[in-house]
């Protein structure tokens, strides 16, 4: 099935140049690309699920787009400073005068970057169809350089990159997580969807810690923590948390996994968080996990492991969310169950911590 809208863009006379590189940004494993040249796309996604399924459809796939471009095609993300950087790069590597195409759907936000972007460029008549809009304008120089992306300082001595999430601030959640786990940690520890490494980093200060690997499927946020963690026990992996695997098992995880995917709660992605944590611990492993109080995850837990409690925070009782430390993973208890149906999924936010 061709793109709803994509196709009906491209008929129009000169929609892209006859020749040239052509820079595909944050395109999904589910978008369709094949009213596009394949030989000659570029495709920009750091998403590692995504990644994987594109690369596996024989596509030329980077986390981060290099040199020029002919034209560009932006699949516009949810995040609004995300899209706004996007459209900034994607003008300032297309030759001047090439064509960039920006598709996206009205519940991310279409409408209220077309009338901004208006404001600073001419546009083509946009195209609506399928809850959403394309439209194209022409590269120039100079004229989107105020969305270029920077970079946040939500903690002292972290960074973070447009789009990721918690950028603006440590996550509560996490920040209750980490006023929970014990003085003392096992020496190897193991953040699944580790973001841009604030957790991590109150991992590093606990005794006992020889290692921790940071496992996060977002590439900006595993840069982010890059730059915000020297310590050389940190091991960054950009990868699934839900499919990761190491050689030696380590003793101890911790995780504030996320639990959407559009706009509705998809339990799903935190219950397969939770069988790979315990699928790659230690027998005798402990998990340290924070989510939010209505999402239902005891149970998972208490299939997976042979102890389970819930900790209260030092502040007391917290409304929003609940703390879990669940001890020793039963064997052979990790593979999904067959279950009932959940509520309606979504696709995984790019707003990773």
């Amino acid at each position: 099935m061709s793109h709803p809208r994509l196709t009906l863009a491209l008929d129009a006379p000169d929609a892209l140049p006859s020749d040239g590189r052509i820079v595909v940004y944050r395109p999904t494993a589910d978008t369709d690309l094949s009213d596009l040249p394949k030989d000659r796309l570029q495709l920009v996604q750091g998403f590692r699920p995504d990644y994987e399924a594109l690369s596996a459809r024989g596509h030329a796939v980077a986390p981060a787009a290099e040199g020029s471009f002919a034209a560009a095609v932006v699949f516009v993300p949810r995040a609004k400073a995300e899209a706004r950087a996007l459209l900034a790069e994607a003008s300032a590597r297309v030759v001047p005068g090439g064509p960039i195409w920006v598709d996206g759907l009205k519940t991310d936000g279409i409408d209220s970057l077309l009338k901004d972007l208006r404001a600073l460029v001419p546009i083509s008549e946009p195209i609506a169809k399928a809850h959403g809009k394309i439209f194209g304008f022409a590269a120039t120089p100079g004229a989107l350089d105020a969305w270029a992306a920077k970079s946040q300082q939500p903690a002292p001595g972290f960074i973070t990159a447009p789009g990721v999430f918690s950028a603006d601030g440590i996550d509560r959640g996490s920040a209750l997580l980490a006023a929970c786990l014990p003085e003392t940690l096992p020496a190897r520890v193991v953040d699944l969807g580790a973001g841009w490494g604030w957790l991590a980093a109150q991992v590093l200060a606990r005794k006992g810690v020889e290692q921790v690997d940071l496992v996060e499927a977002e590439h900006a946020a595993l840069d982010c923590a890059k730059h915000n963690i020297a310590d050389p026990r940190a091991r960054f992996h950009w990868a699934d948390a839900t499919k990761v695997k190491f050689e030696n098992r380590p003793l101890a995880a911790v995780m504030n996994p996320p639990f959407h995917t559009t706009r509705n709660a998809d339990p799903a992605l935190g219950i397969a968080f939770i069988r790979a944590a315990a699928g790659l611990l230690s027998l005798s492993g402990t998990l340290w996990m924070v989510a939010n109080r209505h999402l239902p995850y005891e149970a998972v837990l208490r299939e997976c492991f042979h102890e389970v409690a819930e900790i209260t925070p030092p502040t007391g009782r917290d409304g929003a969310f609940r703390i879990f430390r669940a001890e020793r993973p039963i064997a052979h208890a990790t593979k999904p169950a067959k279950a009932a149906p959940e509520p309606a999924g979504r696709r995984v936010v790019r707003t990773r911590r």
